[in-house]
């Protein structure tokens, strides 16, 4: 069988190119008899992975100095407590915006360590962003919390708001690289590898500086900011395939002229589905402008029984994965970074012609 198009929302497409350099540096890692999977990650041989991985990733998204990157493990899902673990620390009150699934995970967690204050919240239908109101923020919170693309419902924030000296913390999982970003108005942003960087056990962290303090007392060591920066990441040893994987996506990125290139791939890919969609006399687009995410394209038929018909013919065709979220149904196109025009070109070929036969 030959390779498909996976408009999976995670783990998720990798470049062919990546794929391939992978497989022929599998056994052996230029000339070391070995595997990535199997030397040492103390090793000069690892070490010189990480630190180009580190060095490619501050490049592409022009990372300052005064920040920080860590690579580690546990998933976007572990940060919802070590956010609160490590940057609770002064008025232990922190404000978050509630757009989906993950934000209110991510809620729910601070609310174990200190008060939160949802500032906004879509939770009617999650099918849009809420108005940001600035009288709602509290000036003296610890950080305000958002998370920039919500992967299942497929809503993006556009714009970041004044939040005065309370810094911005961003769970970028789902639209990191995707786009250009300002890393200067963070405090903190982290991000699940297995989207848009590479396969899942690895967890980005990009932290400011004056962002790594002593962490409440009972916090564990493992999820101490402080200890892992510290350490350069090799505290605990880290997922070190993942990383590998991570440096070659970063080096095919680069090679493609970086995050401005792939913005405007990304920002076609999407123009040319939602414009189908909105024309389209048989499929819904579930999210209206401008409120759409250039990453997961959320849409439905107008019966759940061809939901699954197009959801099972577009497998036989070889579009696969296009099962929309379990709590949001329909149909979800995720169109990463890795997912090519063509592939999109695909995907709306085939809804043409479903569109069709089935009026």
């Amino acid at each position: 069988m030959g390779r498909v198009y996976n408009f999976s929302a995670g783990p998720a497409v990798l470049p062919l190119e990546v794929l391939e350099t992978a497989a022929m540096q599998m056994a052996d890692y230029k000339n070391t008899g070995m595997s990535v999977m199997e030397m040492s990650h103390r090793g000069k041989v690892y070490m010189e992975i990480i630190e180009e991985a580190e060095a490619l990733l501050r490049e592409l998204m022009d990372i300052p100095a005064n920040y920080r990157i860590l690579f580690l493990q546990g998933g976007a899902s572990s940060q919802f407590a070590m956010i609160p673990l490590n940057l609770l620390t002064s008025s232990r009150r922190a404000d978050y915006v509630n757009t989906g699934l993950w934000s209110k995970r991510a809620i729910a967690e601070c609310k174990k360590y200190g008060e939160v204050n949802v500032v906004a919240s879509s939770a009617d239908k999650f099918d849009y962003i809420p108005e940001l109101d600035a009288s709602k923020f509290d000036k003296d919170a610890d950080y305000f919390h958002i998370t920039t693309n919500n992967t299942i419902y497929g809503t993006k924030i556009s714009y970041l708001p004044d939040t005065g000296a309370v810094p911005i913390v961003t769970d970028m999982s789902s639209s990191i690289l995707s786009e250009i970003v300002d890393v200067n108005r963070y405090g903190v942003i982290y991000a699940g590898a297995q989207k848009n960087i590479g396969p899942s056990g690895l967890t980005i962290v990009i932290i400011r500086d004056d962002m790594i303090k002593e962490p409440a007392q009972s916090t564990p060591t493992m999820l101490s900011y402080k200890v892992h920066a510290e350490n350069g990441s090799m505290y605990n040893t880290p997922a070190t395939y993942s990383v590998y994987i991570a440096m070659l996506v970063f080096r095919w990125l680069k090679s493609l002229g970086g995050v401005s290139q792939i913005e405007k791939i990304n920002k076609e890919k999407a123009s040319m589905l939602y414009d189908f969609l909105d024309d389209s006399t048989l499929f819904a687009p579930n999210i209206k402008a401008p409120h759409r995410s250039i990453m997961n394209v959320t849409f439905v038929l107008p019966s759940e029984e061809l939901n699954v018909k197009f959801i099972k013919e577009a497998e036989k065709s070889g579009l696969v994965s296009l099962k929309g979220h379990r709590t949001a149904g329909g149909m979800r196109a995720s169109i990463y970074n890795a997912m090519p025009v063509e592939g999109v070109s695909t995907l709306i070929e085939f809804m043409k012609k479903f569109e069709t036969e089935n009026k």
